[in-house]
This record gives C-alpha cells, sequence and structure tokens, in this order.
C-alpha cells in the first residue's frame, strides 16, 4: 500500500484546527479533486460564482472574515480558508489579477473567460437564465488559513 491517506470529515478538520464559530462545508462543483489541491497548496486563492445561484437559493454572499472547509469528491476535508475579500461585478468585469488568483489553466484572462463562460452557461440553464457578459458574478478571494495534521 502506498502512502494512504486517511480521510478526515469536515467536522473533525474544524475540530482540530482549533477555530471557533460558524463555517461552511463544501467542494468545487467542476474538478473538485484538482480545484481543492490546488487550493491547498496556495496556488488557488480564489473563486467565482454566479450571483442568480444566491438569489435562487435565497442564500447569504459570502463575506470577509467567513471561514470554509474545502472538501474534495468523496466529501473528505482538504483544508480551512478564510474568505478575505468578496467583489460582486459583471463577467466582463472581472479583472486578470482575480483569473491569475483562480490559478487555473495558464491563469490568463483568456482561459478563464472561456473556461467561466462555459461553467456559468450550463450552471444558469438550471435556473432557466440566460449567461452573457452582463451576468453578476461573486469573485471571492481567500487564504488558506488550516491544514489537516499529517498522520
Amino acid at each position: 500500500m502506498e502512502n494512504e491517506k486517511q480521510s478526515i470529515t469536515a467536522a473533525e478538520l474544524w475540530q482540530q484546527s482549533g477555530l471557533t464559530g460558524e463555517y461552511e462545508a463544501w467542494s468545487f462543483s467542476e474538478a473538485s479533486d484538482k480545484l481543492a489541491a490546488l487550493v491547498k497548496d496556495g496556488i488557488k486563492t480564489a473563486t467565482c460564482s454566479a450571483y442568480d445561484l444566491y438569489e435562487a437559493g435565497d442564500e447569504p454572499l459570502p463575506k470577509a472574515g467567513d471561514y470554509s472547509v474545502i472538501l474534495d469528491s468523496g466529501g473528505a476535508a482538504v483544508c480551512i480558508i478564510q474568505t478575505t475579500k468578496v467583489r460582486v461585478c459583471t463577467f466582463a468585469e472581472v479583472t486578470a489579477e482575480h483569473a491569475f488568483k483562480e490559478g487555473e489553466g495558464n491563469r490568463s484572462l483568456a482561459y478563464w473567460r472561456k473556461v467561466h463562460a462555459d461553467f456559468l452557461t450550463m450552471e444558469l440553464a438550471m435556473l432557466h437564465r440566460t449567461f452573457t457578459d452582463k451576468t453578476k458574478v461573486v469573485c471571492e478571494e481567500f487564504k488558506v488559513v488550516f491544514l489537516p495534521v499529517s498522520a
């Protein structure tokens, strides 16, 4: 057996961290293992989602100071992040700096726009809404504040 990792739940990781207060536990909807690894490695320090999803689900927007436990595709906790900045803007207004912080592909704005246009089109279709450059997005920046203790 090659160096098998033991998985840990969000609640176990939260307890292990010693942090207090509320947290959300979630995984990235596309390529969750790959994106969680980028977060854990400090490469991915931002994410983006459709504003309409929060509105449709009557969910509050993330805010600076919020904690999240990032999960892999199997539901195991990978790390804890803390939101540092949230900005709502149109898709067309997303900056090259934000695209770079998302850490995906070649980290360019062109790459970011291509992948996120496809992703947002799919997400909004579930709400029977259409994606355009004027679609509002929630750009979130974060930092890793806790990694699991290695066994």
